[in-house]
């Protein structure tokens, strides 16, 4: 059934919109699935890099405390993807804004902030 005042989703990259579904799903690895190698995320400045060091920063602050992401724009600049994002669940509630940067079709770096 379809909620017919549900807001449209922004269309967003297959990996990037891969990546937020998986977090809304709780599903840990197609979360990690949704990034290449040596990919990286940035948290407000600390820096997590390769799938063991995301697998621990996704436990602890994403899947892990089973986060929601809503979002609520899109804005491209070039190479890089601006996501405006609203967060709920155990971990970070609020908004804030996610920066996509891919590599082919997974995503490379992430960049979250205010």
């Amino acid at each position: 059934m379809q909620d017919d005042d549900a807001e449209p989703q922004p269309e967003l990259e297959p990996a990037i919109r891969a990546m937020i579904d998986a977090t809304n799903r709780g599903d840990a690895e197609a979360f990690l699935d949704a990034f290449s190698d040596g990919a990286t995320v940035d948290d407000w400045g600390r820096t997590f890099t390769g799938r063991a060091e995301i697998a621990g920063w996704d436990a602890r602050e994403n899947t892990g405390v089973h986060s929601h992401i809503d979002v609520t724009r899109v804005e491209r600049d070039g190479d890089a993807v601006r996501v405006g994002v609203s967060v709920s669940g155990g971990g970070y509630t609020g908004g804030g804004a996610m920066t996509f940067v891919l590599d082919g079709a997974r995503i490379a770096r992430v960049v979250i902030t205010g």
